[in-house]
């Protein structure tokens, strides 16, 4: 019902004010129900549209299976491996750059504008937290990027804004999640239109807090000052933090053949990837209970195997029956070269932060003394953070307890301690590369994540080229943030990769 009163509030007020500057009767000819540029749609429906889009982009092939994926060497592709040896497509690295500014970021401010319009924090609060979602993505891939002066071109601003130094992006994210923390309260908010938490104003204000952990914990080397004073704020904000598995930020996908799993979609009709052998060969050697999830045994065995990353076509294509498939909960039943999974892979969630990753950031921020926590606290989130990722898979409680008990897994403390965490957080980002790469580069661990021997380069990308657009369209702003940043190549470092 909350959403239902703000659209007729905004159509009103549109109306209003359309009706109030006309000078002819021309605006009889508009059909107030019906959306134009002058009455746009409700914010529920566009933050449905947005979320959605954002979720399928984010979570999907292009950016996930050709490119972090590859890159945090969770999967390997078995055909056409050209990302996996890092030769990037300019076309996807450009719809990288360009199109959260084009679709979801300036959606989400449709909604902010709309919703402090009505003084309604419920509505523009989520909006805000998405959009830092999505920012936050988008700088950990590029580094400098369009932010204080983004999303303008439409008032008649600028159509050419300045390139952001990435802390003062960071910067600007936390103040933005901090603010949206503060103004939420409770309510139905976006109600129905919300995919997310159902308008639960509550699970957003944990969801704000939990991105703040992230971003503080991924400044720690670049700013250490700032990520303990941020890591602290965000673990005594209002409204606290995630307190199970049930308040996961995740894409609960229709599985309808409309709006199915990305990744199911994609493999109906294709058969390009089998899983890392980085990846696999760590679970492997702790019998995760996560692995028969995760993958499927190798064709006609009961044992699971992974691919090399990095593999010319030819050493590539000979894993199709040597390296194991995703699990048959990323298939869609009967694909168009066998039966891998059932119709529910169509409905398999796409997870944007869960409680297994807030507690291993709250594990490393214990270990490493952070944030007000300290050392001895940091088994217990550790545990948590396991025994978090195996039942978000589907996994039991005692397997958790089982898995835990081995001497290799059982949290060893110190240094040792510290790897063990950052390990397992990787593990648990399985279909999340983006921030398993990003936990990589600002970490180091796995250790043995390096490039393949048929990669055209050698070494593991640190970032994405700039799209290639902003040359013709952009060209001063880009080459201040070129000559700012270092080079616009895949071994430049970042701000926080240290």
């Amino acid at each position: 019902m909350k959403t239902t009163r703000l659209s007729v509030a905004l159509l009103a007020s549109t109306v209003f004010v359309a009706a109030a500057c006309q000078t002819d009767l021309t605006g009889l000819n508009v059909n107030p129900n019906s959306p134009s540029l002058d009455t746009p749609p409700p914010p529920g429906t566009i933050f449905t549209r947005a979320t959605s889009s954002m979720m399928g982009r984010l979570g999907g092939v292009f950016y996930q299976l050709s490119g972090t994926e590859l890159l945090a060497q969770h999967v390997a592709q078995t055909q056409y491996p050209d990302e996996d040896k890092y030769n990037f497509r300019v076309l996807t690295i450009d719809g990288f750059f360009t199109t959260p500014y084009t679709s979801e970021l300036m959606d989400y401010q449709q909604v902010i504008n709309v919703g402090k319009g009505l003084k309604d924090p419920n509505t523009w609060g989520p909006a805000a937290v998405l959009q830092a979602y999505s920012y936050q993505a988008l700088t950990d891939m590029f580094g400098d990027v369009p932010y204080s002066e983004a999303l303008q071109g439409t008032t008649g601003t600028t159509l050419k804004p300045k390139y952001d130094a990435q802390k003062d992006i960071y910067y600007g994210l936390l103040k933005a999640l901090t603010d949206a923390t503060a103004a939420m309260g409770s309510g139905a908010g976006l109600g129905s239109g919300d995919p997310i938490y159902n308008g639960d104003a509550a699970k957003w204000k944990k969801l704000s807090n939990g991105l703040r952990l992230r971003l503080a914990m991924r400044m720690q080397k670049a700013d250490l000052a700032k990520a303990n004073t941020e890591l602290a704020a965000a673990i005594a904000a209002s409204g606290g933090l995630l307190t199970s598995n049930a308040d996961n930020a995740a894409l609960a996908w229709p599985g309808d053949q409309v709006f199915d799993n990305p990744w199911a979609a994609n493999y109906a009709t294709r058969d390009d990837h089998r899983m890392s052998k980085t990846l696999v060969d760590a679970m492997l050697a702790n019998n995760d209970p996560r692995l028969p999830i995760y993958a499927q045994p190798v064709a006609g065995t009961s044992t699971y195997a992974g691919e090399p990353n990095g593999l010319d076509v030819a050493a590539a294509g000979s894993y199709g029956n040597k390296a194991s498939r995703l699990g048959t909960i990323f298939y869609p039943g009967k694909t168009a070269y066998g039966t891998f999974g059932t119709e529910a892979g169509r409905a398999t969630s796409t997870y944007m932060y869960t409680f297994a990753e807030q507690n291993f950031i709250l594990a490393e921020a214990a270990n490493r003394g952070m944030g007000g926590l300290n050392a001895g606290q940091a088994a217990a989130y550790y545990n948590a953070g396991v025994t978090a990722s195996i039942t978000q898979w589907g996994g039991s409680a005692a397997d958790a307890a089982a898995y835990l008990a081995q001497p290799a897994v059982a949290y060893q403390g110190g240094a040792a301690g510290l790897t063990q965490i950052l390990t397992e957080k990787w593990i648990a980002l399985f279909t999340q590369g983006e921030e398993a790469w990003s936990d990589w580069r600002r970490t180091g661990v796995p250790a043995n994540i390096v490039s393949g021997p048929s990669a055209i380069v050698n070494y593991v990308p640190r970032r994405m080229l700039y799209a290639s657009s902003e040359q013709s369209v952009n060209k001063d702003m880009l080459d201040a943030a070129i000559a700012r940043q270092g080079a616009d190549a895949m071994n430049t470092r970042m701000w926080w990769d240290k």
